[in-house]
């Protein structure tokens, strides 16, 4: 499967735009599938692949220092681990990041996953779901 593209209502994002990854690479034209969602969470990875269609569909707009993406620093484990908890936050309204596409949404070290901030990250985020959720 592919992220195409994000659904918003009323500046919130609702849900994914989703297509076949086989509709992609042949270049054919099919309908995409689109699925609602009352939160999204991105753990794209080093990527951070919502985010991004998120900041260049509703620009500058996110809850970082620069208002966008802002790519992940070269490999420093200790610092990535301690910040990745910090970063796994609401940075649209709707969007969660969450494990390496929150430390790439913020701009922190990359790390190995063989601490646990990743699991840390995950719990955290389902967290902050809940709350957003309760509150909708």
């Amino acid at each position: 499967m592919d992220i195409e593209d994000v659904m918003v209502r009323k500046e919130r994002i609702e849900g994914l735009v989703l297509n076949w990854s086989p509709v992609k690479i042949s270049n054919m034209h099919v309908d995409p599938l689109c699925v609602k969602a009352k939160v999204v969470i991105d753990t794209t990875g080093h990527d951070a692949e919502i985010a991004k269609i998120v900041e260049r569909k509703m620009g500058k707009n996110l809850r970082t220092e620069t208002g966008g993406v802002m790519g992940e620093k070269s490999m420093w484990a200790e610092v990535g681990e301690e910040e990745i908890i910090q970063n796994t936050r609401e940075v649209y309204p709707g969007l969660i990041v969450a494990g390496m596409a929150a430390n790439a949404t913020c701009g922190s070290p990359r790390m190995g996953a063989i601490f646990g901030g990743m699991l840390l990250s995950g719990k955290r985020a389902a967290e902050i779901a809940m709350g957003l959720m309760e509150n909708i």
